[in-house]
């Protein structure tokens, strides 16, 4: 039997404007300025509404999170070449305003809330998702695998985060290199990229 009444979600023109709204104060003002208020200030939308699907900012970032469209490349069957076109793109992503401005509202807002403890987490695994499937093609178990990845993504992110300077795409390189090299049996050319 169905209910009458208000759908479940938020109309989908309603969910564009606030969200695209979101992305852009996100960009320009941080994680902070994602209120229900601030919400309303720039889009129009009720405040009841808002409150109703977003009354955080972790329930914005959450929403942006789901409509962030997925980056998927093509194996070429090599996990080194592989892990390096992901490294690639990682570095491209964490230069992107988008990108790292999620990260840092992610990281102060876990600091106070413990919803986005486990959006950050999410983030962050879904940041990291490629490089555990071009290691999953290389046979490698996971918790060797867990550490190639920490071992590769970890600076790149220390880099953009809390070091506040441009990714080292070099350095990932290299440790896709000694990470992989020897699993695989093959010698790749650092310079050839």
């Amino acid at each position: 039997m169905t209910r009458a009444g208000r759908p479940a979600g938020p109309a989908a023109d309603t969910a564009v404007a606030v969200l695209t709204a979101a992305l852009e104060l996100l960009l320009d003002e941080g994680g902070a300025a994602l209120t229900p208020q601030r919400l309303h200030q720039v889009t129009g939308v009720s405040r009841s509404t808002i409150y109703r699907h977003w009354a955080t900012p972790t329930d914005v970032l959450a929403a942006l999170i789901d409509v962030a469209p997925d980056a998927v490349r093509s194996s070429t069957g090599d996990p080194v070449r592989d892990a390096h076109a992901e490294v690639d793109a990682l570095c491209d992503r964490l230069r992107e305003k988008p990108v790292a401005a999620f990260l840092q509202a992610l990281v102060a807002m876990a600091a106070t809330d413990p919803a986005a403890v486990a959006l950050r987490r999410r983030y962050v695994d879904d940041l990291v998702a490629p490089f555990r499937r071009v290691l999953d093609g290389a046979g490698l178990p996971r918790p060797e695998a867990d550490d190639v990845v920490a071992a590769i993504v970890s600076p790149l992110l220390v880099d953009a985060l809390l070091l506040d300077r441009s990714v080292r795409r070099a350095r990932a390189h290299r440790a896709v290199d000694l990470h992989l090299d020897p699993v695989t049996g093959q010698r790749h050319d650092a310079g050839g990229r």
